[in-house]
């Protein structure tokens, strides 16, 4: 009461209240606060990077033959090509991750990330297969067409999302491996293309909350009578929950796969 009298005193006095500030939420539930080194960790998206990866091992694993010797170089490429390229060209577009990383930094990293790439897959076709060079024309497209949005956008969306950083790396390294395209391969893009999916799906609404919504506030009331609050925290707990034992389940069952065939 006391607390509720000083305001009212205050309000009719015409002395100013400021606003609570509410406190920016981190742009995903991997990055860690702004400034040095920890950005160029934030920039690397490490679960989803590891998770991108799996889908090279799961390849490679699920090849008529796995060439083992091949997997390090594929991991690399992808490596330069997804992890620090494509994700350099993203925080140029627009900060979504809210570094402090120069833009010239970030431009010769999308370079160098790229350019990386692309010489490990021009080896790789010289050494094993002129046809890699159709999976490296795609992949210097597609890395800038989808983080740059080029084309208004029309190569950012779930199905480019589910092709370019599921179906591709997967195929790409079954290819490396076994040099050919068999029936597993176009059951496992449609595994990979699913989960792909719905890690954009689950990923797109956290994104939102995180970097969108200011505040939220709201309560459920259940059918026995039970109340819970409603806040922003309340709406990323299942999703990034979901995120987090997905990247550990991609992961598990790429490397279990691959062990299966030593």
């Amino acid at each position: 009461m006391g607390y509720e009298g000083s305001m009212k005193r205050r309000l009719r006095s015409g002395v100013r209240i400021a606003p609570v500030s509410v406190p920016r939420m981190r742009s995903a539930f991997y990055a860690l606060a702004p400034g040095g080194w920890r950005d160029y960790y934030t920039l690397l998206h490490l679960p989803y990077t590891i998770w991108h990866l799996s889908y090279v091992v799961l390849g490679f694993a699920l090849a008529p033959s796995v060439r083992y010797g091949r997997l390090g170089p594929a991991l690399g490429a992808f490596f330069l090509g997804m992890a620090i390229s494509a994700h350099a060209l993203d925080e140029l577009s627009g900060r979504p991750l809210q570094t402090n990383i120069p833009k010239g930094v970030l431009q010769g990293l999308a370079v160098s990330g790229l350019a990386g790439a692309v010489a490990l897959g021009v080896a790789g076709a010289v050494l094993v297969t002129p046809w890699l060079f159709v999976f490296i024309a795609f992949g210097v497209f597609i890395a800038p067409a989808y983080n740059l949005e080029w084309f208004h956008g029309r190569f950012h969306s779930n199905f480019w999302f589910g092709f370019a950083w599921g179906v591709f790396p997967f195929l790409t390294a079954y290819w490396v491996s076994a040099e050919k395209l068999a029936p597993s391969a176009a059951f496992g893009a449609l595994a990979v293309f699913s989960l792909s999916l719905a890690q954009r799906i689950l990923s797109s609404r956290v994104r939102s909350v995180r970097r969108r919504i200011r505040q939220m506030e709201g309560s459920i009331t259940y059918t026995d009578g039970t109340t819970e609050g409603v806040d922003r925290r309340w709406m990323l707990s299942a999703d990034e929950t979901a995120l987090k034992w997905m990247v550990v389940a991609v992961t598990a069952t790429s490397i279990a796969v691959l062990l299966a065939r030593l």
